[in-house]
């Protein structure tokens, strides 16, 4: 079991550098305890591979990864580079995080066409471990082609993680990669809808909000209304109704160290094997490192 976190995690409006600020918040993850520090991926904010091939290279020892790099509309070559490259800069300690993205928000963001997002995870996850083999890409699919002039020449094998919650994106998963990375499945969603459709040996790393506060009420108001987007995409409406909560922040882990702790065993019990705690400075830096210092002691 092992305990790791999400970054962005709410407390960074004010940096006036966003990446010297993200450095140094991995610093005090690994000063805390963590075993991994993700970095999130947005259209016109940080570029996760990069930001986490610096931190990684900055701090020693840490794992680091994307949570997550949306497939749609990167061309598949273009992120095996950035994933290699990152993998070199760390150390071989780089976890390429991917994720189908959503049709309704990214969509009109870029202007391209959406692609049938199985088919395309399974051709996109396809031309990724052929580059990470060391293989010869030569891919002609229905969504995608990859027609490189010769193998990757940054070698190395990089851990790709899916962040896949459906059935059938879970069996490409299963199938092509190293594990899966859901975030908002709760421990029943988890241990029904996901940990039975991968094989033995994957990787399942829930993303989980958690905030250690003595003001529980004023959070969880602010996580209900900062957490109100995730309804507008149908795979998380989905994986809610199989946990049978309404709202998202229904699963969020808010309250004194025991409450935290107690919902974070929960996940493990699901099946996880790893625990990512998200959103840990929604209101603020303090709360935000005392849930690392609190959720680094989980298991010890």
């Amino acid at each position: 079991m092992t305990i790791g976190v999400t970054l962005p995690a709410g407390d960074t409006g004010a940096a006036p550098n966003l990446v010297d600020e993200l450095i140094a918040q991995t610093r005090q993850a690994a000063d805390a305890g963590l075993k991994s520090v993700w970095f999130s991926q947005l259209p016109l904010s940080q570029d996760a591979i990069t930001v986490a091939a610096l931190a990684g290279r900055a701090v020693p020892g840490i794992e680091v990864g994307t949570s997550v790099v949306p497939a749609y509309p990167r061309h598949p070559l273009l992120v095996a580079s950035a994933a290699q490259t990152a993998q070199a800069a760390t150390g071989g300690r780089f976890t390429l995080g991917i994720g189908l993205g959503s049709k309704g928000f990214l969509g009109p963001v870029y202007g391209v066409e959406y692609p049938p997002p199985i088919r395309h995870l399974r051709e996109y996850l396809t031309v990724l471990r052929q580059v990470f083999d060391g293989e010869t890409v030569d891919f002609r699919g229905e969504t995608l082609e990859a027609h490189p002039p010769g193998p990757s020449t940054v070698g190395g094998d990089v851990q790709v993680i899916v962040a896949a919650m459906g059935p059938q994106a879970l069996r490409v998963t299963g199938e092509l990669a190293d594990g899966t990375l859901p975030f908002l499945a709760g421990p029943r969603a988890l241990s029904e809808q996901i940990v039975p459709h991968l094989p033995a040996g994957k990787r399942i790393l829930a993303a989980v909000p958690a905030i250690v506060t003595d003001e529980p009420d004023a959070v969880r108001a602010l996580a209900f209304e900062q957490m109100a987007f995730y309804h507008q995409i149908p795979s998380y409406q989905r994986i809610l109704a199989a946990e049978g909560v309404e709202h998202a922040a229904e699963l969020a882990l808010i309250g004194d160290e025991k409450t935290v702790l107690n919902g974070l065993q929960r996940y493990y019990d699901a099946g996880a094997t790893d625990v990512l705690v998200s959103q840990t400075g929604i209101r603020s830096a303090e709360e935000r490192l005392r849930t690392w210092e609190v959720v680094s002691s989980f298991g010890s």
